[in-house]
């Protein structure tokens, strides 16, 4: 289940309720943190700091076990770009695949690139080995231009 590009609150309350859970002001904090900061894949200490700022009563704990519900719901999809942190961005139902990211191993600095790189090379390992590939992701490591103008 993905996020249409325009969420939905009284959708997105409905899909929770199906499964279960309440949208709680905290649940909601933390929703509304993601969705003004896409694209920024943002840790979880992150979104604590700026929900902290809204929901000043908020804890860690909650925005962990919030962004766990939203993973597993699918709303969000967690991301390892190798800095020691989990990063999350938003879920949307027209992405076959999950971006591919440029990451700068001096500042750090994370572009995404848009479109699918390897639907060529996914349809030769299909053939090749006899295997359905249903996701990939790729991260490319190097140097943004600002870093190496330095």
């Amino acid at each position: 289940m993905a996020l249409p590009r325009k969420l939905d609150v009284a959708q997105f309350k409905k899909q929770l309720k199906d499964k279960g859970f309440k949208l709680t002001p905290q649940r909601r904090a933390v929703l509304d943190i993601i969705i003004e900061n896409e694209g920024k894949h943002l840790s979880t200490e992150e979104i604590y700091e700026l929900v902290k700022k809204e929901c000043p009563e908020i804890g860690l704990a909650t925005v962990y076990r919030t962004l766990q519900l939203l993973e597993n719901i699918g709303f969000i999809f967690k991301m390892n770009l190798d800095d020691g942190k989990n990063r999350y961005e938003i879920s949307h139902a027209e992405e076959d695949h999950h971006h591919h990211h440029l990451i700068c191993l001096k500042c750090g600095c994370l572009t995404e690139v848009q479109g699918d790189l390897l639907d060529a090379l996914e349809k030769k390992v299909e053939e090749k080995y006899d295997f359905e590939v249903t996701n990939h992701i790729l991260k490319f490591f190097g140097y943004c231009s600002k870093c190496r103008k330095r």
